[in-house]
């Protein structure tokens, strides 16, 4: 049975002026076929014109296009049992 996956570099929290990207990283400690979920607050995110949400190896990111204030709030990112915020 292959180890639980665990987030070894956290995203760090950032500011963004509006109308610009933003991007969080997180580095987890292997590539994982578990499914992993960003979220807004409270809504899960999914990948269109101005959500991008890519992984690549162990590492998963979300990029937030020309944001605006609605789009501030806590960013948070699970992979099974873990979870990270910014």
């Amino acid at each position: 049975k292959e180890p639980e996956v665990t987030i070894v570099e956290k995203m760090k929290d950032l500011t963004a002026e509006e109308g610009e990207d933003a991007v969080f990283e997180c580095k987890l400690s292997r590539e994982t076929t578990e499914e992993s979920q960003w979220f807004l607050g409270d809504l899960r995110l999914q990948s269109n014109e101005l959500t991008e949400i890519r992984a690549q190896g162990n590492v998963h990111s979300l990029v937030l296009r020309k944001v605006t204030p609605e789009d501030s709030g806590a960013v948070s990112f699970q992979v099974g049992q873990q979870k990270a915020s910014a």
